[in-house]
Order: structure tokens, then C-alpha cells, then sequence
């Protein structure tokens, strides 16, 4: 028999929004169309091991509704456990995952990875003490 599942439930994230809004500006991420990127938290998945997915907007959805690629990064219940740094990482990780064409396709496993994630991770913690000083 099969155990019952909780409903999945969703809810804006500003403070996250915000940080990704951060995230985007010192990273130079031009291509990342802020505002057709939205952060939301999800409570109740039974996922055990992910921190964060991006979705996308698909192609056929996109001309079936007539309208342009849309992203919504999910937070779950575990990413607000994890360190500052570490929940940076995760940002930075999901939002790597948008190509430069903002199409509404995905940028696979095979770019964004832990080494590539370091090194955007280390520009941007530069970006940011940089900040704090101008």
C-alpha cells in the first residue's frame, strides 16, 4: 500500500528574490532577465536530497500561451538549514542553470558543476567586499 503523501505547498521568497537580485548584479549575469525569474519556498516534498530546482517555462508552453521564457528557482524546507555560504552557492548554482538565451531550455550538469560554481562563488564574495568599499 502506498503512503500518503502531504500536499507540496508553495510560497514567495522575497528575501530571496532579493539575494538573487544581488546575486545577478555582481556576478554580471546580463543575460538572466530578472524579472521573469522568480524565488519561491516549498513545503512538504518528499525529496530527500535536493536543495533547490529551477524550472522553466517550456518552449511549447511559451507559444501556447503566447508569451516569453519564465524561470521559478524552488527553495526547499532544507536550504534555509544550510550556512550563508552555502545557501549563496545554491543561488548561484540555480541560476546557472539559465542559457544565455533565456529560451527556456537548461544548461545541464556538465557545466554547472561544483568547480564552476567555486569560481563564480569567489568572484562573487570578491564583488562583494569590493562593494562594501565604493
Amino acid at each position: 500500500m502506498r503512503q500518503k503523501r502531504g500536499k507540496l505547498k508553495y510560497e514567495p521568497a522575497p528575501d530571496l528574490q532579493a539575494r538573487m537580485l544581488q546575486i545577478i548584479r555582481l556576478l554580471e549575469l546580463s543575460h538572466v532577465r530578472a524579472e521573469r525569474v522568480k524565488c519561491l519556498r516549498s513545503f512538504g516534498s518528499s525529496s530527500h536530497r535536493t536543495i533547490a530546482r529551477c524550472h522553466a517555462l517550456g518552449k511549447l508552453m511559451q507559444h501556447a500561451m503566447e508569451t516569453n521564457a519564465f524561470y521559478a528557482i524552488e527553495f526547499l524546507e532544507r536550504f534555509d538549514k544550510l550556512s550563508q555560504q552555502d545557501q549563496d552557492k545554491t543561488i548561484i548554482h540555480e541560476l546557472m542553470h539559465i542559457p544565455k538565451s533565456f529560451g527556456g531550455g537548461f544548461r545541464h550538469h556538465d557545466f554547472v558543476c561544483g568547480e564552476n560554481v567555486d569560481l563564480l562563488y569567489q568572484k562573487f564574495e570578491n564583488s562583494l567586499r569590493k562593494s562594501w568599499f565604493c
